[in-house]
């Protein structure tokens, strides 16, 4: 069947240039206001940044699918720097062994023994934190500092080596990119950070009770393979620490920026869980992922042929005033459930819960020991093809 096609409007806009990956605000807004559906000349890619198309095609994986990469490469013509992820860059009946195992090992009730030791962990680290003064960096004393303790410790890893963890995510999202630019400066240093994230994921190098361990019992049972195994932890290793820094740091943020509602959080703790969801609607950690059409698709009005990259602005969906009302503003009396900052549908982020966990031990440490927090300095943004964080957040604080 022919679908009968709208017109799609082209820009010569680079969603890759440091302009925009330092303030992609003002593209998401143009891109927005361009149409729901928009081509990007400068790749030759097709791009969505309102709410409802990025949903869309999110949720039709038969359509718009992943095992042709997430990224700029396409995956069927070129090969990719390293082996495929089995969860991000699958597509079922390939992706549904390794998310159904990480699914139930990763569930909410399985990590809910965590929770004690993450809290003590996060007591001790702001303790740290506030001995120093009154001033600290969000991100490098606190954001980067929890999650490189709490994470590998749950995974798994020795103690030697977890300073390799940052650079391989940060190259990994980078990588969705163009290969020059970010991607070309960072090549020549990754061969040992890859080795050693390589070497991590082995049976023999993790501790036997840990997540990792778990995941090469589920080949023990044959739930994957034993080719499997290492390569969905692996996957943890990617996506679990610089996402979660960012998101941390997302709310330290939109709190600093937001004294009011920091008094509401020290007033109501039952509001916590919201304003976590609310400050990674707002930044939007992961900001894009690529989807590759299976065969001609209609998204909002517009036809896109079979095997073409479609770009799907995560963070432009997420400010999408037709979706949110105010939508640049942190607001706790927002409900921002629905928001794609974890994605939607059959890839939606499986560590997601992980995330949560270690963001809610950091802000009730917080909330316990500091009355009042505020930037102390413009925070410096670290640029990332996939991702927006922070290099650098000075916050001034208050004790309690």
């Amino acid at each position: 069947m022919t679908l009968t096609a709208t017109a799609v409007p082209s820009t010569d806009l680079d969603p890759f240039s440091p302009e925009v990956l330092a303030d992609p605000l003002p593209a998401h807004e143009t891109l927005r206001d361009l149409g729901p559906v928009v081509h990007l000349a400068a790749y030759d890619v097709y791009a969505v940044a309102r709410y409802a198309e990025v949903h869309r095609a999110l949720t039709d994986w038969q359509g718009l699918r992943s095992g042709a990469g997430v990224g700029l490469a396409d995956f069927s013509r070129e090969t990719p720097w390293r082996p495929p992820s089995l969860l991000l860059e699958a597509d079922p009946p390939r992706h549904d062994a390794p998310r159904s195992v990480l699914a139930k090992i990763l569930s909410p009730r399985k990590l809910r023994g965590l929770t004690p030791q993450w809290r003590a962990d996060a007591d001790v680290l702001v303790d740290r934190v506030l001995a120093a003064g009154a001033e600290f960096d969000a991100v490098t004393d606190l954001a980067e500092v929890f999650p490189l303790r709490v994470f590998p410790d749950a995974v798994g890893l020795g103690e030697s080596g977890r300073e390799n963890l940052l650079p391989y995510g940060d190259f990994a999202f980078n990588a969705f990119g163009p290969r020059e630019g970010i991607v070309a400066a960072l090549e020549p240093t990754m061969p040992s950070v890859i080795g050693w994230i390589g070497e991590q994921c082995r049976r023999e190098n993790l501790s036997e009770t840990g997540i990792g361990a778990q995941i090469w019992a589920a080949a023990d049972r044959g739930d994957i393979t034993p080719e499997q195994a290492p390569l969905i932890v692996r996957s943890l290793l990617t996506a679990g620490v610089d996402t979660t820094v960012t998101g941390i740091a997302a709310v330290v943020h939109a709190v600093a920026t937001h004294p009011d509602q920091w008094q509401r959080l020290r007033a109501d703790r039952g509001l916590l869980a919201r304003a976590f969801e609310e400050a990674v609607r707002l930044e939007s950690p992961v900001q894009t992922f690529f989807r590759t059409t299976t065969s001609e698709v209609e998204i909002g009005g517009a036809v896109i042929g079979p095997g073409r990259k479609v770009l799907m602005f995560l963070g432009a969906a997420n400010r999408d005033p037709r979706r949110w009302p105010d939508a640049d503003r942190f607001d706790l009396d927002r409900d921002p459930s629905g928001h794609v900052a974890f994605g939607m549908g059959l890839h939606q982020c499986v560590g997601q819960h992980i995330a949560r966990m270690e963001a809610m031990a950091v802000l009730e440490a917080l909330l316990d020991h500091v009355q009042s927090v505020e930037l102390a300095g413009v925070p410096r943004r670290h640029l990332n093809n996939t991702l927006r964080g922070w290099e650098s957040m000075p916050v001034r604080i208050q004790a309690a």
